[in-house]
This record gives C-alpha cells, structure tokens and sequence, in this order.
C-alpha cells in the first residue's frame, strides 16, 4: 500500500504527523519570524524557561528565580501585560524587562456576541495567521473552545474545519493567549471592570454534571463581578476549536500545564477536556502526561457512516477507538468520557443507531456519557439537522439504557459559532472549491 503526499510536503524535525494508512506523512511547520525589536513573549513559557530568559539578560540565577515567580504571578494571576503595573518588581528591572521582553495577547481580528450570550474571537497571530475561540456561557458554568492548530490535519465532513487547509500547529503561546484574551473580554482579572454577560437562566449541563463536579453559579459570591476567589465566568475549556489537538501534543500539553498550574490560570485538570477525533495510538499518552478529561468525536455507529463522516475511522476504526477509550487513564464514573454525537438528518440519528450506541459502549464496559448535539449548518455544507422530535427520540432511548444522554442548546447560530465559520465567512467558498479541499488531504493519508 503506498500514501501519495502533495508536492509541498516533506520530511523535518520537530513537524506534526499526518495520519494514513501506513507510515504517517508529515508537514513542515511553518515558523512565525522574530520580532523586528528583538523582544521575547513570556507568554506560553514555564517557569523555568522565564528564568532561563532573565538570566540571558544579565540576572544572576537567584535573582532570576525570583523576579520569575514574581512574573508568572503578575502575567497569569493578574493578567498584567505592562511591566510597569508589576509594582513589587524593582523599578531598574520592569525597565530592563520592557526592553528584551513583552506580555501579548492575539491581535482580535473580528469579536461577535450573539443574542444568547456566546462571544466569538477571531485572532490574529504575530505571523498573520488566524484561528478561533468561543466563549459559551450556561447558567452553571463558561466553557472556553480553544483551537489547537491554523486550519486541521482533517476532513471530518460534517465540520467546517475540516474544509480548511492545515496551516500550522499553534504554539503554547498561542494557545494559552486565547484563554488569556477571553480574561479579558470578560473582566476576569482581580479589580477588572466586570462585563455585562447574557446567561441562561437554566443548565442544559445540569443533567450530566459529573459526581465530583460541583457547579459554581457566576456572581453567586459577589454579584455583579466576573471574578472572586471561588471562581470566574470562564471555569471549563475544551480543546475542541480549530484543529486535532493530538497532532499537536507536545504544545497542547505545555499550554494545560500552565493552564492547571494552581498559582496561575488555575483551572482544574477536571474542568478541562481534550476532545479528539480518535488519534488511537495518543489517547493513552493524553492521559497519562496531561491527565484531563476525555470527548470522543464519534458521531456514527457503523464504520460505513463514520468512515464518511469522520474519515480518520479509515485508519482508526470504531472498534479500537472503543478499546482505547476503555484503556483511557483516570476514566471511572466520576469522570465520565463523553462521546459527541452530531445529529445529522436521516445519516446517523435512527433508533436502530440508538440501540448500537447503547450496545458499543455496554460492550466496552465504558464510564460514558453521550452529548447530543444539533447540526449547525454552514454554507456548502453536505448535511441537514435532525428534526426535534428525532432528536428526543434518540436521547430518550439512550437515557433508558442508563447512560447519561443531553440535548446541547443550539449556541451562536446568529454569529456563525460554528467552528472556522467566522474564519472563512468572507471567502464565499463554493461547493466544487470544498470538495477539491476534502479530495486534497484525502489523498495525503488514504490510499
């Protein structure tokens, strides 16, 4: 069997793999230029590589250990992007740090809010290319979708991503600077000028909160601010944006760690999740290096639909997905792996699909639970939405069988929430141009 890779691919160190049916191809990563000041971003660093930085200005190494710890206090803790502000910093060093350093944030392109509250981010990064973030708020709860990649290494046929060419990964930086810009937004940072948020006045979360999670209501413990010690606005993140988050570990997991590190950003590894198309061979690596918590982008239960739908399956297929899923670190029913399932009209949304779901995941033993979640069209796209009624049904023959199966609220419809819409709603793509799309990266990884 032999894979056929564009003209523009080759082999490099330290690139991103492809997934195929043989030994993976590879795309060189594209490498944003150095600052024309010379100027380094501290954002996306660990400690040590912020003392490595001082010290590379002149600092001894106890001093550096210091002003570092000082400095991830003020940039993670605070969200002080201005030298100036970090007032318990000798002033002869937050002017040597203005000089060879700087705080960044992505450059917001385009901000949305939609009548329902979702706010969505189109940044710009230092080398002009763009990805998304969304923000959606519930009546328990603010999940951030953070994208991991410019375009993805995918074609799933139902996601608007997927007709997007791959770019590059995002760095550590990058990623955690949108959980950084979305602080902001929302007045997360002590003495911040709290923002008027539009929040459900029910859950469509509560049904499936987890045993250990106790939801914390927004403004409950100091009204009218986004921000006490008990929590934010923002408390969960999904890596779930633009992009395959596990072909892009290495820089996902440093930017959850600084996410999860306890004297910065904060956030519990249990109010995180990493939500894959089903990249096998690292889902047990994701649990055991960064140890949060497990969706599944499964969509069908027969390998001919979700070969379509999510044509990884050609290379992964339902039943070792399963096995990998099974095997996952941590999972227990406390911390359920949630399965997430478009409804897509007339494809995959019968009862009969209802009662394999129920019966692959009793095979598998799996602590699971289902989310069920509306189509959200986009111009060219090859599906339609289930109807309501459909819909219920199938969440209602799942809840029978004992497994924990939400309908997710529509969010954002007003805004094009759905993922890469706001990235390519100018472009006026046809639906020859995202066909040519899906048969390009198909040819790089299947025969």
């Amino acid at each position: 069997m032999t894979t056929h890779a564009p003209s523009n691919i080759a082999p490099a160190g330290g690139i991103m793999p492809i997934p195929g049916p043989s030994d993976p191809l590879v795309v060189p990563r594209k490498t944003p230029a150095a600052r024309a000041d010379g100027r380094t971003d501290l954002i996306g660093l660990d400690r040590p590589a912020i003392a490595a930085a001082l010290e590379g200005i002149g600092l001894d190494a106890k001093t550096a250990r210091m002003r570092s710890r000082q400095l991830w206090h003020w940039i993670y803790h605070r969200g002080a992007t201005d030298f100036t502000a970090m007032t318990n910093i000798a002033k002869e060093h937050r002017a040597l740090f203005a000089q060879h350093f700087l705080v960044s944030r992505p450059e917001v392109v385009t901000a949305q809010v939609s009548l329902d509250g979702t706010r969505k981010w189109l940044l710009r990064f230092a080398d002009g290319e763009e990805a998304e973030c969304v923000f959606i708020p519930d009546a328990t709860r603010g999940t951030l979708c953070v994208s991991s990649q410019v375009g993805c290494t995918l074609n799933c046929r139902f996601c608007h991503t997927g007709t997007m060419k791959l770019v590059r990964n995002l760095t550590p930086a990058e990623i955690v600077g949108q959980v950084m810009l979305a602080r902001d937004a929302l007045g997360e940072w002590p003495g911040a000028t709290p923002v008027p948020i539009t929040r459900p006045a029910v859950s469509d979360a509560a049904d499936d909160l987890d045993e250990d999670e106790t939801p914390w209501i927004p403004g409950a413990h100091n009204p009218g601010s986004n921000y006490t010690p008990d929590g934010r606005m923002l408390t969960n993140i999904v890596m779930m944006g633009m992009g395959e988050p596990l072909y892009n570990f290495d820089n996902v997991k440093a930017a959850l760690q600084i996410v999860m590190d306890g004297e910065g950003l904060g956030l519990s590894k249990r109010r995180i999740t990493l939500s894959t198309s089903g990249v096998v061979p690292m889902m047990a690596r994701a649990g055991a290096e960064i140890g949060v918590n497990l969706a599944v982008s499964l969509h069908a239960v027969t390998k001919e639909i979700r070969d379509e739908i999510v044509p990884l399956n050609r290379k992964y297929g339902i039943e070792q997905l399963l096995e990998a899923c099974a095997a996952y670190p941590g999972a227990n029913n406390a911390r359920r792996i949630t399965f997430e399932y478009v409804m897509l009209k007339g494809k995959n949304d019968s009862d009969a699909d209802a009662r394999e779901l129920v019966r692959l995941i009793r095979k598998y033993r799996l602590p699971a639970k289902v989310n069920l979640i509306p189509f959200n069209p986009w111009p060219g796209s090859f599906y339609d939405c289930s109807d309501n009624d459909r819909i219920r049904a199938f969440s209602d023959i799942v809840f029978k069988a004992g497994i924990s199966c939400p309908v997710r609220t529509p969010r954002g419809r007003d805004i094009l929430a759905a993922c890469g819409q706001l990235k390519t709603a100018s472009e006026k793509i046809t639906r020859a141009e995202l066909d040519k799309r899906a048969a390009e990266k198909e040819a790089a990884w299947v025969d």
